[in-house]
């Protein structure tokens, strides 16, 4: 049975909702999404009938999909845990100097880390030294909007390991490599948001040394000695990159990456002392919101990359720059991991390829043409992540620990106001340069 073939349009309104309230519960009832349990109903709210509609109406082939889904679920949220346990057992204390060239430096380094280590893990890694080093400084909210810019969203462009949309995608067959290929993409945009950091800070930087009594710069240059606490999590860390590329490399069975991750995790549990965690201000709170949210994605959005794939033609989407901005539209306002699957499934939809397996090595197996639409794709679901708090879960939380520390960050849209005005120009250069 054709499962695509027999799917209502409604089927898909579960998927819509569930993304729909992930994004507008935060803004309309803060109280309410604060608590897990909350998350949980909303989620079971959504997800519960997609599950009982796909195994009722469609049998053995409608729990076959579910079955995949879930083993989806796992690696996905597994290497996650992977990430974010590890992450959390390496302290850097001490401070580095806020001036412009070092915070410029700073960014640049997190927009390579973030391809290595995620842009949940450089988040979490650099955004407390990047604070501290500016402690004495007064106007610091333009330091942290382009930390969300580069460093939690468009630096992890380069490996499966920066960004989840891009491990979605290394599972369904892209090789582990292919995602280096869009290095000219990465330089282009990280390239143009550094430089311009560098020159907006020194503006900053130097009208508070006129502004202010006493030398601005005398007060950042004081600094503790920077250290690294939890070298064996860095090791660790290695582990996880290797672990995923050998599994490519070797097409490991299901099971064999996910038990390493959690074998990963489990180890860095064991041997970081708890001091050290809670130095670095580590909690669960995060990765459960994970688990919670995107079990329900997973499941709901099901029928919806079944009918995209079917009915694609209808869609309209023919070019890169077409995926590329529909893909990054998305993105910016609902997660971005479901948005590379539902415009990937809309892609080689028009190609004839189901939605199964790895069938993205089957879809860039066909050419230049396809190559060029999933590095459209790619690029759009990763990069236009920045474009609100809400297109990419590191952006909440940077924004949560920059006021956590006393920086008064931009509201919902004014940090819109600054996307709109610095990311989209580059978003146009790029569609000009490489998505036509």
């Amino acid at each position: 049975m054709e499962i695509s073939a027999e799917l209502p349009v409604w089927a898909v309104l579960p998927f819509t909702g569930l993304l729909l309230s992930i994004a507008l519960f935060p803004l309309a009832a803060p109280r309410f999404w604060d608590h897990h349990g909350n998350k949980g109903i909303v989620v079971a709210v959504f997800a519960v009938p997609v599950a009982v509609y796909l195994a009722a109406a469609f049998g053995a082939v409608g729990l076959h999909e579910l079955v995949g889904k879930t083993r989806e679920y796992l690696s996905f949220i597994l290497l996650l845990l992977a990430l974010f346990v590890v992450t959390g057992g390496i302290l850097v204390r001490g401070s580095l100097s806020g001036t412009p060239l070092v915070n410029t430096a700073i960014l640049a380094l997190g927009a390579v880390l973030a391809s290595l280590i995620g842009t949940t893990g450089a988040s979490v890694l650099l955004i407390r030294p990047l604070l501290r080093a500016n402690g004495p400084r007064e106007r610091k909210a333009h330091i942290v909007v382009f930390f969300i810019f580069v460093v939690s969203n468009c630096g992890g462009l380069l490996t499966p390991l920066g960004d989840p949309p891009l491990f979605l995608g290394f599972q369904k067959g892209v090789p582990f490599g292919w995602t280096l290929s869009l290095w000219k993409e990465w330089a282009l945009v990280n390239g143009a948001l550094v430089l311009l950091f560098n020159f907006w800070d020194q503006r900053v930087f130097d009208a508070e040394e006129l502004a202010r009594p006493g030398s601005q710069l005398e007060e950042v240059m004081h600094h503790a000695p920077l250290r690294i606490e939890g070298w064996a999590n860095v090791v660790l860390l290695s582990a996880v990159i290797a672990a995923v590329f050998v599994s490519g490399e070797l097409h490991w069975p299901f099971g064999a990456l996910e038990a390493s991750f959690a074998a990963i995790a489990a180890l860095s549990l064991a041997i970081t002392p708890r001091a050290r965690r809670e130095a670095n201000r580590f909690s669960w709170g995060p990765i459960v919101e994970v688990a919670v949210l995107f079990l329900g994605i997973f499941v709901t959005m099901a029928p919806a990359l079944l009918l995209l794939n079917a009915r694609a033609g209808a869609l309209g989407l023919r070019e890169p720059w077409h995926f590329f901005w529909a893909s990054g539209a998305l993105s910016s306002f609902l997660d971005n991991a479901p948005t590379y699957l539902a415009f990937s499934a809309a892609a080689v939809g028009q190609f004839g390829i189901a939605v199964e397996g790895r069938y993205l090595a089957d879809f860039l197996a066909q050419g230049d043409a396809t190559a060029r639409l999933v590095a459209a794709i790619s690029c759009g679901s990763v990069m236009m992540g920045a474009n609100s708090y809400i297109g990419n879960g590191p952006n909440f939380m940077v924004k949560a620990i920059a006021e956590e520390a006393g920086i008064r960050m931009p509201s919902f849209f004014g940090y819109m106001a600054w996307s709109a005005g610095i990311l989209l120009p580059l978003f146009a250069a790029v569609t000009l340069a490489f998505m036509r």
